[in-house]
């Protein structure tokens, strides 16, 4: 039976609205992310609601979820899982870690030591991992919802660029309006209300709506822009680093979801406008000398949308 991709969007959303008030881009762009099967890296300052948006979304698909909280003494195997000897049985038994699963949220990745950071990598990028020289496959759909605090960094350990590479995108929540964090205030005046959220769709159905999202038409000048805007990173003056042909897979497969969220079967401009600043700017290194001018990776990006045309 084919999947109505516009019932599931909005079940999804809507349901997440519940627990996480006036923020409805940014469930959209976390869910044009699952739909890609890409790993999201939420990045904002603490009590924004980073982890109950993971949570809110985890529970909305009725997926398997759990949550793995970084700290500097947080071992690889504490991820992936271990071998134990059974003594009465004189035999290994491997005991699965939290990266079985099918979400999840690793809150403050950047306080977990690199050799932990690491153990992440191939099933980011291979959806398996490696215990004791042997590959383990993991669940299907498998996603990494990463949080990270920006503000402060005693105890923390910066992701290496190369694992910044392998989220899909970058997000960032923001503060509410007045408006909405008084209505936060009121929701919350008994109890949560993520204790009562229940799920309203399969999370299984990522898979085959991940598909359906393939065959949202991209015009041929679109990918000549996405290869324009990724080429002019590479040789951009205030940037050491530009982005990876990752990237630009990253922005082709999420202008198709966006444009499917919006009841679109075509991507336009617009989209790719929008989706260049999530999904490139994480994959950029600023020079120190263009640094200590107050540039951004932001700041460089909107020039290079700017300055890039559109041949159509």
């Amino acid at each position: 039976m084919t999947i109505d991709l516009t019932t599931f969007t909005t079940k999804v959303v809507e349901n997440v609205e519940k627990v996480i008030v006036g923020k409805r881009e940014q469930i959209e762009l976390l869910l044009v992310a699952m739909l890609c099967q890409g790993h999201v890296l939420l990045e904002d300052v603490p009590g924004t609601g980073k982890t109950m948006l993971a949570r809110s979304m985890a529970i909305s698909m009725g997926s398997d979820f759990k949550r793995l909280q970084c700290t500097p003494d947080l071992l690889p195997t504490d991820i992936t899982g271990v071998s134990v000897f059974l003594q009465n049985e004189s035999r290994f038994e491997f005991r699965p870690g939290p990266v079985f699963v099918n979400i999840l949220l690793t809150d403050e990745i950047n306080r977990a030591t690199p050799r932990t950071q690491s153990a992440l990598l191939e099933a980011m990028q291979e959806q398996q991992v490696t215990v004791d020289g042997s590959p383990r496959a993991l669940p299907h759909p498998f996603l990494v919802l990463a949080t990270q605090n920006p503000v402060e960094f005693e105890g923390t350990f910066p992701l290496p660029e190369a694992q910044l590479d392998r989220f899909l995108m970058r997000l960032q929540m923001g503060y509410p309006t007045a408006t909405d964090e008084h209505q936060i205030i009121k929701s919350q005046r008994h109890a949560h209300p993520i204790n009562s959220l229940m799920p309203v769709v399969d999370g299984q159905d990522l898979l085959p709506l991940g598909q359906q999202i393939a065959e949202v038409h991209l015009d041929e000048s679109l990918e000549d822009y996405i290869l324009n805007l990724v080429k002019a990173t590479r040789s951009h003056p205030d940037l050491s680093l530009g982005a990876s042909p990752r990237g630009s897979l990253a922005l082709y497969k999420t202008s198709q979801a966006w444009a499917a969220l919006h009841h679109r079967d075509y991507v336009i401009p617009d989209d790719l406008k929008k989706l260049a600043p999530l999904t490139l700017s994480h994959r950029l290194i600023l020079k120190p000398e263009s640094q200590l001018r107050g540039r951004t990776t932001h700041s460089v990006l909107s020039d290079i949308i700017e300055q890039t045309n559109l041949t159509l």
